[in-house]
């Protein structure tokens, strides 16, 4: 019986179907028809002798078969268009994928991509994740790095420790504990907080240290993200516990509370995206622009 033959065509149509799981704006991306990309999807599925995709309620979703012909698919693209720009002796021209969230984004990676973006303009996308979407963001090979704190360090995938930071906690300037260094948990004992929604992991963590201190608290405001938190604290609303990277805004002060555990952010990429230089080269500027976590941790809370 003759080997399935299957062409890099196929294979990139397929890619590009994966990423947006809609046949329309896939078909648009390629400038194909509807029929001529749904033609080159089933005859690809036809050669492999496996469904690809389906249709669960009003959506598609990629079967396990589908998801790991779609990170094959991106990996062969990559794969040709290294060649391509070593063919046209312009290597690292095309871009690559970045996934992390908010705070990363702001806090540890604001300065590499500014720089990254002015030397090589066009050289990075970003795609703005919370943390279990940027890993499956870096799995499915949607993108080529991802950062995001870890609670549990994958074991699928190469994972590096980029910043540590301690906790802290953000207190106007008049407030008792500005006079102090640092604080403990104790020393929050009454107070009200800024904290994020309910199950989003640092109010988790954070709740878990409270209640192990036995220390009562109240909700002040639930806020999403390190901005909104920092402008609710600076307007009184109530005091915020935030990563040891955050600026506090004028009229607060940042205290290291010294019974919570640093917080790290890691860089996340497949085994092999490691061989890839433009990802090398990004990973080596990200790692540069942060001390070592054992070197952080004996530091004072400063901004990134």
């Amino acid at each position: 019986m003759a080997e399935p033959r299957i062409s890099f065509d196929a294979l990139a149509a397929f890619a590009a179907f994966a990423d947006t799981l809609n046949l329309t704006r896939a078909a648009a991306a390629l400038h194909l028809s509807q029929p001529a990309l749904h033609a080159k999807i089933q005859t690809l599925s036809r050669e492999l002798g496996r469904p690809l995709y389906e249709k669960v309620g009003r959506r598609l979703v990629l079967t396990p078969d589908g998801e790991q012909v779609a990170r094959f698919a991106r990996e062969q693209s990559d794969r040709v268009g290294r060649l391509l720009d070593d063919l046209r002796v312009t290597p690292m021209t095309r871009p690559i994928v970045l996934a992390a969230g908010h705070a990363a984004y702001l806090h540890v990676l604001g300065e590499v991509i500014r720089t990254t973006l002015a030397e090589r303009p066009g050289s990075l996308r970003l795609l703005h994740t919370n943390r279990g979407e940027m890993l499956d963001a870096v799995r499915a090979g949607r993108a080529h790095l991802g950062v995001s704190v870890l609670d549990a360090i994958p074991n699928d995938v190469v994972s590096l420790p980029v910043a540590t930071y301690p906790q802290v906690v953000l207190v106007p300037e008049a407030h008792r504990l500005a006079r102090r260094r640092t604080v403990k948990l104790k020393d929050l004992a009454g107070e009200e907080l800024v904290v994020p929604p309910q199950n989003r992991p640092h109010r988790v963590s954070l709740e878990r240290a409270m209640r192990a201190a036995e220390v009562p608290w109240t909700v002040a405001a639930e806020i999403e993200g390190w901005p909104l938190t920092v402008h609710y604290a600076a307007l009184g609303v109530g005091l915020a516990v935030v990563t040891g990277c955050v600026t506090p805004a004028a009229g607060l002060v940042a205290r290291r509370v010294t019974d919570l555990p640093q917080v790290t952010y890691h860089a996340v990429h497949r085994r092999h995206a490691g061989d890839d230089p433009r990802v090398a080269a990004l990973l080596t500027a990200i790692r540069a622009a942060h001390t070592t976590p054992t070197s952080r941790s004996r530091r004072a809370p400063s901004t990134c």
